[in-house]
């Protein structure tokens, strides 16, 4: 039996799936298409820029000069990192809680219209800011996010105590098998959320949590300094809680450089080989339980049970690569609540979100099984 088979067979096997707690950003989404050129006036009378490097060259191009480039919204839906990956969880049928900047304008503490969907979803919704805004620019080839997130500065430690309390904050955290806290780049309160765990939270939790899973999403923009303080904190809650740092390519590259990991550098080795050899030192220089990286080719991670490595179902023609990596990242987790050995669990992350990229849509559990029996 495959990989996948097998990934496929425990899924089917599972009578019920552990409940999650994730949070804490929310993003509106506008999915947008750049033009190349007109055919006509109509809405749909236009051939899109195909890729980021045409898009960069046209960009390069107006240097000195000026451009009118024009954006096409193709849709409006609800985002950011965390809703993204509660959403998928919640889909696959994991009793799921969300806190986050889901709030209304006028009323934060209010489910946002856009977020409605979201939350029907879900088990529960606790919101505690209103949304940011994400222009995601796609191509072929990849995507481009422009963020605006003013909104999701709001989210802190001290204002999750101010608007849930701690008690009831405490017993969110007992019910959840998993917590994931996702955006580290673009949210200032996250350390301090993180370090309101391991001094507030964890110690007067019954027993540890079974996994905690943080996904930085993309620090391009942050110091090394910053780099190296937040892994300090997470080498801190590791001691307290298993975490899982889920990394895409472009993250496991910058934190390579950081932490002087040489493993994705040009060599003899394949991409799989030198990305599982890379999760592999990144672990041991993180000193974290489970590193996972995750190209558009597969997923490599390690653990303290091994390393692995799974070629995942890549498409050149994604219907929407918004959110791949948040939908990796939920069916990953999900593995690794069920206690699957790693290669099922990167199975199972490469399937959700192969399933969502060509579907448009989260895949229920049903979806996701059939999905892994044609790998």
């Amino acid at each position: 039996m495959s990989t996948a088979h097998r990934a496929a067979a425990a899924l089917a096997a599972a009578t019920g799936l552990p409940p999650c707690l994730i949070g804490f950003d929310g993003f509106i989404d506008e999915i947008i298409a750049v033009v190349d050129h007109r055919r006509d006036m109509s809405p749909g009378g236009f051939d899109p820029i195909p890729t980021i490097s045409a898009f960069a060259a046209r960009v390069g191009a107006a240097a000195g000069k000026s451009s009118n480039l024009e954006l096409v919204v193709k849709e409006t839906r609800w985002g950011g990192n965390g809703p993204l990956m509660a959403g998928a969880l919640a889909s696959l049928g994991s009793p799921t809680t969300y806190i986050g900047a889901i709030g209304r304008d006028d009323d934060p503490r209010a489910v946002h219209p856009s977020f409605a969907p979201f939350a029907r979803r879900c088990a529960e919704v606790h919101p505690v800011a209103p949304p940011a805004h994400t222009d995601a620019l796609e191509f072929t080839d990849g995507k481009i996010m422009l963020g605006k997130p003013a909104n999701v500065q709001i989210p802190t430690w001290p204002h999750l105590l101010a608007t849930l309390g701690l008690d009831p904050l405490v017993r969110k955290f007992e019910r959840a098998g998993l917590i994931a806290i996702v955006n580290w780049t673009m949210m200032a309160g996250v350390e301090g959320i993180w370090e309101g765990l391991i001094s507030d939270v964890f110690p007067r939790l019954p027993m540890a949590p079974r996994r905690v899973f943080i996904d930085l999403a993309d620090p391009a923009k942050r110091s090394n300094d910053d780099l190296q303080r937040a892994a300090a904190i997470l080498r801190r809650m590791n001691a307290l809680a298993p975490v899982t740092l889920g990394l895409n390519l472009a993250e496991a590259e910058r934190l390579a450089s950081v932490f002087g990991v040489d493993a994705l550098r040009a060599s003899s080795k394949s991409l799989g080989a030198a990305v599982e050899a890379a999760a592999a030192q990144l672990r041991a220089r993180l000193e974290l339980d489970t590193v996972v990286i995750h190209p558009r080719e597969g997923a490599g991670a390690a653990a303290t049970s091994g390393s692995a490595w799974f070629d995942g179902p890549f498409t050149p023609t994604p219907r929407l690569s918004t959110g791949a990596g948040d939908h990796f990242n939920a069916g990953f987790a999900l593995g690794q609540m069920l206690a699957m050995p790693l290669p099922e669990s990167l199975a199972t992350g490469c399937a959700v979100s192969g399933a969502y990229v060509r579907d448009a849509q989260s895949p229920s559990r049903e979806r996701l099984i059939e999905f892994l029996r044609t790998l």
